[in-house]
């Protein structure tokens, strides 16, 4: 017996059919006001399904807008975009939505190659043309399998581990929990299973693995429980750091709408995972302990919080679907910002969220000089170079002590907690006001 297909609830958009029947060679700026349409509102859900702020993607649909001679309003989301154009005496509107949304800055960088060239080349080619180098975009999809994405989920955690307090024993455990568990969501994601259960399956996957390493070398070797300590890390790849970034950009642009949805979304990952972990901690027997103090030189910290901080960065970057050149270019800025976010804290006693907020701003900065060097979107360099600054270990202790009706502790970990979350996109929003002229502005 055939198993039941399972039915589209976002039915698939045919672009093609939105081009003139007689038009395959007439230029797009000739073309009619619901083929000049289509190719904006495709861009622009395009750029959406990369994880984009509303601004970047607003931006790049007016840039084609202007370029084709017609005027476009857009309102968006964090999965849908209502857009209408209009040419003075014809209008079009139409709604897309997206069936899911990740983050995807190799895609990112191609589509921004595409608005750049598109006043010098993409005018002059018909809608056909555009539709199907559009096609071309959209059919590259991951730069990594399942296997990669684990890889660098693991790394990146093991850098995470190191920097929270972590030594080897927590580094090794955080390793190979946190690539199993990122390998297994991958895969859900890859078969188009829902949020909630790639996170619950990822998490629990992540906690189990890790517990189970540890018990076998508190049997085989002697090794003291308290280095369970780091099983928080191996579920650290699950922090929604780009929507949590990209909520406070668009929130600083008066974006509310996809602003707040971003924020929701970052808010329900958190609060799944958070409730995923516990439930697993209480069923492992498994505590939120302090790490074993590791002693080393102030020298020594640095040099090894710059390590790292670079392989943690780079494994956040490669989970983001970032080429190896720009993971590489990110792991530098994230090492240089992080390091001194961290060493503020450590030599200067600066308050964690004001050294948040200047290592954000260093990373924008940085960033800033970097694009306009190589020409990467700088979004793409930014999120990644600041997400391993996104406090995961004070969220998780927050809920895990709430759930134990510790709510004073709960309540000194949370606020620590949003008060470093609030500071990170002020870093880079204020970064950006510096740098960006365009952004500068309320327009």
């Amino acid at each position: 017996m055939q198993p039941e297909m399972v039915r589209k609830n976002h039915m698939d958009v045919e672009w093609h059919e939105y081009t003139d029947a007689n038009g395959q060679n007439t230029p797009v700026i000739n073309a009619s006001i619901t083929e000049k349409a289509s190719i904006i509102g495709r861009v622009g859900i395009m750029f959406l399904s990369c994880g984009t702020g509303a601004w970047r993607v607003r931006s790049s649909m007016n840039a084609l807008a202007e370029a084709m001679g017609i005027t476009c309003t857009a309102d968006i989301g964090l999965m849908s975009i209502e857009y209408t154009c209009f040419d003075g005496e014809n209008g079009f509107t139409q709604s897309l939505c997206l069936t899911n949304t990740g983050v995807n800055t190799s895609k990112l960088n191609r589509l921004e190659h595409f608005i750049r060239n598109f006043e010098t080349e993409g005018k002059n080619m018909s809608g056909e043309e555009l539709h199907s180098y559009l096609d071309e975009i959209e059919r590259i999809h991951g730069l990594y399998s399942p296997a990669a994405l684990g890889l660098a989920a693991a790394i990146a955690c093991c850098g995470f581990t190191f920097l929270l307090g972590g030594g080897p024993v927590e580094m090794f455990c955080a390793f190979i929990g946190a690539g199993l568990g990122n390998f297994l969501r991958c895969k859900l994601t890859k078969h188009h299973f829902t949020l909630f259960l790639g996170i619950v399956s990822s998490v629990s996957l992540a906690c189990f693995v890790y517990a189970g390493l540890l018990k076998l070398g508190e049997i085989l070797f002697g090794i003291c429980i308290q280095h369970e300590a780091g099983y928080i890390c191996a579920m650290l790849f699950i922090i929604p750091g780009f929507p949590f970034i990209t909520s406070g950009i668009d929130l600083a642009k008066l974006d509310m709408r996809s602003g707040m949805e971003r924020l929701t979304y970052a808010l329900i990952i958190v609060l799944v995972a958070t409730m995923s972990a516990w439930i697993m901690a209480m069923l492992l027997h498994l505590q939120p302990v302090d790490f074993i103090k590791i002693h080393m030189s102030a020298a020594m910290w640095i040099l090894t919080r710059l390590i790292a901080s670079f392989f943690g960065v780079f494994g956040f970057s490669i989970m983001f679907n970032s080429p190896v050149r720009i993971a590489c270019s990110t792991a530098v800025l994230g090492a240089i910002a992080n390091t001194l976010r961290l060493e503020l804290v450590d030599l200067a006693a600066l308050p964690p969220a004001v050294a948040a907020f200047i290592g954000a701003l260093t990373a924008g900065l940085l960033a800033s000089l970097l694009k306009n060097k190589v020409g990467y979107p700088r979004i793409s360099v930014t999120v990644p170079s600041i997400v391993i600054m996104v406090p995961g270990l004070y969220l998780y202790r927050g809920f895990y002590n709430l759930g134990i009706m510790s709510l004073s502790v709960s309540a000194s970990w949370f606020a620590a907690a949003l008060l470093i979350i609030a500071a990170l996109p002020l870093g880079l929003i204020f970064a950006r006001i510096l740098t960006d002229k365009a952004f500068r502005y309320c327009t």
